[in-house]
């Protein structure tokens, strides 16, 4: 499929391109996250996004000198955090005349058969409904035995349910490398991956994410799930939301992950 004709996408923001480096939101890079994603649903396409965060906006919320580390603790910062995440997600896509929904989720919800199914026809009815469905891990309930461990896995299954064209993980780096950038200035971008082999996953350990649970493992990780079902993924930097524009224009940007990845359950 080209990427251009890709009708039904499902994007992935993590902390890492949601905050600053002092742990803030980056207020600046989301309404301008949100102006390009509203423009595409005014363009015809379905979005869905996949959003981090709620413990980030809690503890800003609260004040705290640091993310707590004790799980109580980060559920209950969570359960504050995630209102005010969708308040500020709500009224910036009301701006643009678009509605959004909050969906919340678990691993045990996606593991049962019926369960899994009224996901599947949620996504679908929301979607009928013109409604941009955000999604996050339901943080303040989930725990380990439970719990999907990193939004980029998320994603990828929330790609499934919506039996999505396309999956697009925003991230701080531009995609996969040979080896980490930030240590090593001759590092090449890979911009196509056709096979999931022991090559490119011993890239991925050399280079992730410098804030938030996920790393570059986790979004292969992501493109085996997706892959599995048939959808394309694509790593690339979220810093400049308008690059999305040039991917969905047919313009190489980021990593491209094709579909029939071995090893996605």
């Amino acid at each position: 499929m080209e990427i251009k004709n890709a009708r039904r996408i499902v994007f992935k923001v993590g902390t890492s391109t949601l905050t600053h480096p002092s742990g803030m939101l980056n207020l600046r890079r989301i309404e301008r996250l949100v102006r390009v994603l509203a423009d595409l649903k005014n363009m015809g396409r379905e979005i869905v996004l996949v959003s981090s965060g709620a413990i980030g906006v809690g503890v800003g919320k609260l004040g705290l000198a640091e993310r707590p580390r004790d799980t109580r603790s980060k559920q209950a910062v969570a359960a504050i955090g995630q209102v005010e995440l969708m308040y500020i997600y709500d009224r910036l896509f009301s701006e643009y005349n678009h509605t959004i929904s909050q969906v919340l989720l678990t691993r045990d919800v996606v593991e049962d058969e019926n369960r899994c199914e009224l996901c599947r026809s949620t996504f679908s009815r929301l979607l009928e409904y013109k409604a941009i469905p955000i999604v996050n891990e339901n943080d303040t309930v989930a725990v380990e035995e439970i719990e999907f461990g990193d939004n980029d896995s998320l994603s990828a299954v929330v790609a499934t349910l919506c039996g999505a064209d396309l999956l697009v993980i925003l991230s701080d780096i531009d995609g996969l490398y040979d080896d980490n950038p930030r240590q090593n200035p001759q590092a090449v971008l890979i911009s196509e991956v056709h096979q999931l082999d022991e090559t490119v996953l011993e890239y991925a350990k050399g280079a992730g994410s410098a804030r938030g649970t996920g790393g570059m493992v986790t979004k292969l990780h992501a493109a085996q799930i997706a892959g599995a079902e048939g959808i394309d993924t694509i790593v690339m930097n979220g810093e400049n939301p308008m690059k999305i524009y040039d991917l969905l224009e047919g313009r190489p940007v980021g990593t491209r992950f094709f579909a029939g990845q071995p090893g996605g359950r």
